[in-house]
């Protein structure tokens, strides 16, 4: 099998390793500037130590808050000239396109007469995800595959069987439905992929769109383990896991001294984005977050304790409802006794002029989200290389497709035998 000359991370000259090191000796650096969540924490200290950053921040408009939220590079720009090593990001995390041809990822697409239950943003996720791995070779197996869109997609361009494993009955029963509806060459089964007695066979090419957390990390382990020929996945929801720390798997990175600690919070710091949510979820968020921070500041005052008061995710009903709804509710939850008296009209208007400010404050942190991402997608090429994988990384897709567009497409060197190892 011939595959696309293997894509650049920056430097021809430059090791996996080394953008690993700059990335983390990077992020280091700026700790001061992304641990802090100015949802929780109303003055973060880096708005003292860099006032002149922190002032321009705060004098954006709403609509300048938008575009720059849009668009990291030119905000690291622009705030490089109060904290001229923020002009490094770009840098740092640019990535070459895995394809660039319109007319592969065209033709890789599923089309909209044969993409039953598939919604449009998938359909083309899967398209140009599917474009970006070609040519296939192998039997390809779809791990957490779902209702199969991304099997059904890769089998019109394999000449090999596609199969799917997924732990939902109804998703296999659907997704195999709509197999032979289309008559693909697609099986899907019902497997738990953290089974502990799960194998997969050396022949067979991974692949995984957006599996979350644990899920991608169990499919790097086991396909490498296994010895499989190819592994491509592009991962999503880091913060979905068992432990309470990120767990690096690179030897090289578990030996660094200096190797950051990230907690499932920083986690999932990495996946905040919402450029493809429809703008009816958009407003409905920002409601319910001045809603949030409202209420956060009345319970300070009540309970005389100036820290915040985590509130659980809201029933959907009280989407439909007013803030002083929302705050008996939470108050109920938390324990906060409510007098009678409470200007609710003062502290929703607060918890507005507060989400403005964290609305500003934020653009800061969100500098910091796709650093943190490629820090840990390289800690998994690197864990792959040891391990005897030809490694690939790049974008598959626009970010305003999705934002979590990072395709690692691994490929077992000949004669390179499968390193088996205990993992869980």
């Amino acid at each position: 099998m011939t595959l696309p000359p293997a894509a650049s991370l920056h430097d021809p000259a430059e090791s996996v390793y080394n953008r690993w090191q700059q990335l983390n000796q990077w992020l280091s650096a700026h700790q001061a500037l992304w641990r802090p969540a100015p949802f929780t924490n109303p003055q973060p200290d880096w708005t003292v130590q860099y006032r002149d950053l922190a002032g321009d921040i705060e004098g954006l408009s709403d609509s300048a808050c938008e575009y720059f939220d849009d668009h990291p590079d030119q905000l690291a720009e622009r705030l490089s000239g109060f904290l001229p090593s923020l002009g490094e990001r770009q840098s740092l995390v640019t990535l070459p396109a895995m394809t660039d041809q319109q007319e592969t990822v065209a033709a890789s697409t599923l089309p909209e007469t044969r993409a039953t239950d598939m919604p449009g943003r998938k359909r083309l996720q899967a398209g140009a995800f599917t474009a970006a791995v070609q040519p296939l070779a192998h039997p390809v197996l779809d791990w957490c595959c779902g209702k199969g869109h991304l099997a059904r997609t890769l089998a019109a361009q394999c000449p090999a069987p596609v199969t799917g494993l997924e732990w939902d009955d109804a998703l296999v029963m659907d997704g195999n439905r709509l197999a032979r509806h289309f008559n693909d060459d697609v099986t899907l089964r019902r497997q738990d992929v953290m089974a502990p007695d799960l194998t997969v066979s050396e022949s067979i090419h991974g692949v995984a769109l957006h599996a979350c957390g644990d899920l991608h990390r169990r499919l790097i382990h086991k396909a490498s383990e296994h010895g499989a020929a190819r592994l491509s996945f592009s991962p999503c929801c880091y913060h979905l896991t068992t432990t309470a720390d990120y767990q690096p798997m690179s030897d090289r990175v578990k030996e660094c001294s200096d190797v950051l600690a990230l907690n499932r919070s920083e986690l999932r710091l990495a996946v905040q984005e919402t450029v493809t949510a429809p703008a009816r979820v958009r407003a409905e968020t920002v409601r319910i977050s001045g809603w949030r921070l409202g209420f956060d500041g009345l319970q300070r005052v009540l309970r005389g304790v100036d820290d915040y008061l985590p509130v659980p995710s809201h029933p959907a009903r009280l989407a439909g409802e007013d803030f002083e709804a929302f705050c008996r509710w939470a108050a109920e939850k938390r324990g906060v006794a409510l007098p009678a008296g409470i200007d609710f009209h003062h502290w929703q208007r607060f918890g507005e002029r507060r989400l403005s400010q964290v609305r500003r404050h934020d653009l800061v942190r969100h500098l910091f989200r796709r650093p943190l991402e490629l820090w840990m997608v390289l800690d998994y090429v690197l864990y792959l290389e040891e391990r005897g994988y030809g490694v690939r990384v790049g974008t598959f897709c626009d970010r305003q497709l999705t934002p979590r567009n990072i395709l690692v497409d691994a490929v077992r060197a000949c004669g390179s035998p499968p390193v088996r190892r205990n993992h869980p």
